[in-house]
C-alpha cells in the first residue's frame, strides 16, 4: 500500500509540473494562475499547495529538471574528456546550451533569472544559486579531469579557470536569454570562439 501512495504521489507531482510547462510556455508565467495549473493537471488546489508553495516553486522545480539534467550529461564528458581542450569545452557547455530550451523558453528564463535578483533573500534565489554552483563546480572539474590526463597544464588553478569558464559561459547565455533574435548556433558558435582562446590558456606549452 505505501508503495502504491509513493507511486501515485510521484505521478502527482509529474502532472502538475507538466501542467505548470505546458501553461506557462502557451501563457506566460505572469498570466497563469495556480487555479489554472491546478485544474489542468486535474488535481485541486489544496492538493497542489501540498507539492509546491507557490508559483515561483514549480518555476524552480523546471529551472532543477533543467539543471540537474545537464549535469548528469555533462558527467561522461568530465569523465572521458576528448584529448582536445577546446573541444572538451564545447561539449561540456554545448550540452548545457542544447539542453537549455528543453523546459524553459527565453521568457521563462528571463522570469527565472529576475526572481532571483528582485528577491535575492528568498528560497528560490538561494536554490538558483546553488544550481549554478553545481554547475561551476563540474566545469572546473572538467578543468581537472583535463590535467590529470595531461592534456592541460598543471600550473593553472583549476577552480580559478573554471569560474573564469563558467562565468563566460553564463553571461553569454543572459545575453542569449535576452535577445530574442539570437540563435543557439549564434550562442554555440560565439562560445566556440572563446572557448578557443581559452584552450590556448590550457594548453601544455611545446617541447621544443
Amino acid at each position: 500500500m505505501t508503495g502504491l501512495r509513493a507511486r501515485q504521489k510521484a505521478l502527482r507531482h509529474e502532472r502538475i509540473l507538466a501542467a505548470a510547462l505546458q501553461l506557462f510556455g502557451e501563457a506566460g508565467y505572469d498570466r497563469v494562475r495556480t487555479e489554472d495549473i491546478a485544474a489542468a493537471a486535474e488535481v485541486s488546489v489544496g492538493t497542489l499547495y501540498n507539492y509546491f508553495e507557490n508559483k515561483g516553486d514549480l518555476l524552480l522545480a523546471l529551472v532543477t529538471m533543467e539543471v540537474e539534467e545537464v549535469l548528469e550529461q555533462g558527467a561522461a564528458v568530465v569523465n572521458a574528456p576528448p584529448p582536445d581542450i577546446a573541444l572538451a569545452l564545447d561539449l561540456l557547455i554545448g550540452g548545457y546550451y542544447d539542453h537549455s530550451n528543453v523546459y524553459l523558453t527565453k521568457a521563462l528564463w528571463r522570469t527565472a533569472m529576475a526572481l532571483t535578483i528582485e528577491a535575492a533573500a528568498t528560497p528560490f534565489s538561494a536554490r538558483y544559486t546553488a544550481l549554478d554552483h553545481s554547475l561551476t563546480e563540474q566545469v572546473c572539474a572538467l578543468v581537472r579531469a583535463l590535467q590529470q590526463r595531461g592534456i592541460a597544464r598543471a600550473d593553472v588553478d583549476p577552480q580559478a579557470m573554471g569560474q573564469v569558464i563558467f562565468h563566460n559561459l553564463n553571461q553569454m547565455f543572459i545575453e542569449f536569454v535576452k535577445l530574442e533574435a539570437m540563435t543557439l548556433a549564434d550562442l554555440k558558435a560565439g562560445v566556440a570562439r572563446q572557448n578557443a582562446a581559452l584552450a590556448l590558456l590550457l594548453a601544455k606549452p611545446a617541447q621544443g
